[in-house]
């Protein structure tokens, strides 16, 4: 019987193939935080959104060509960070945030100390993930993901600056969406990540398929306002649903006994 021969090891060269998404990504983000600083708001919003489907991108791509590495888990952290954390926070910060120094002394550094527990929740959030990778069930996400965080602060400049609503009189609006958006990433809420637990609930219905077509057509009818009324309800489907279930384990009181001490 003749020996098999050995196959030839992978070149290490696919591995670009992942980390040039996250890369790209990365980029994304960083474009972003340049056109804010520029006033270009729908630029820095649609940039964010590029760096959310890339990053949804580069991870499917190392398991389809089998390139998963240490490394490549660690750089798509650091580009999260970047695309997701400081991004939408200095993107919000120039939008909006900054005009709280109008109001002068102490309510004037409420704005980029908004921006900074943004960008600093994100961080948490990226580190909490890290360290609980293969300990937590696929299917639910523990806190807001970074990039539906970011989602849904772009989604809100984005229509809020495409109504030509002004940032300066949204000021404390815009505040209370990012402190939120930013407590989310690091709370104990949690969101369905629409992530199978394993190869047979990556499978979806052909009704599905239909969903994600005629929301795809909707985003590109009217991008900001459909991307907003995706991420604002799902930022809030967590604590709505962790209220609900803590409602139903409360144990209903019961009422005294009609007609005293003779009522059966």
């Amino acid at each position: 019987m003749e020996p098999q021969p050995t196959p030839r090891p992978r070149g290490r060269g696919i591995y670009l193939l992942p980390n040039l998404f996250t890369t790209g990504g990365m980029f994304a983000g960083f474009y972003a935080i340049i056109a804010a600083t520029q006033g270009r708001f729908d630029e820095a919003c649609v940039a964010i959104f590029v760096a959310a489907i890339l990053d949804g991108v580069d991870g499917r791509v190392a398991r389809l060509t089998n390139t998963q590495s240490e490394f490549g888990v660690q750089y798509d952290s650091l580009a999260d960070l970047i695309s997701f954390g400081l991004a939408p926070a200095l993107v919000m910060y120039h939008w909006a945030l900054e005009a709280t120094k109008l109001d002068g002394g102490i309510p004037g550094k409420i704005g980029w100390v908004g921006a900074f527990l943004y960008a600093a929740c994100a961080a948490l959030r990226l580190a909490r993930f890290n360290s609980q990778v293969g300990q937590v069930d696929k299917r639910w996400f523990i806190g807001l993901a970074s990039p539906a965080a970011a989602g849904l602060v772009a989604s809100f400049v984005w229509t809020c600056h495409s109504f030509d609503l002004s940032g300066e009189e949204l000021r404390y609006a815009a505040l209370a969406v990012t402190v939120l958006a930013g407590l989310l990433m690091v709370s104990r809420v949690r969101y369905v990540s629409f992530k199978g637990s394993g190869p047979r609930n990556d499978r979806v219905p052909f009704l599905a398929i239909l969903v994600v077509v005629a929301v795809l057509v909707a985003i590109a009818i009217d991008p900001p306002r459909v991307l907003l009324a995706i991420f604002a309800p799902y930022a809030l489907s967590g604590p709505v649903q962790a209220l609900w279930r803590r409602l139903r384990r409360t144990p209903e009181t019961p009422s005294p006994p009609a007609g005293g001490a003779g009522a059966a």
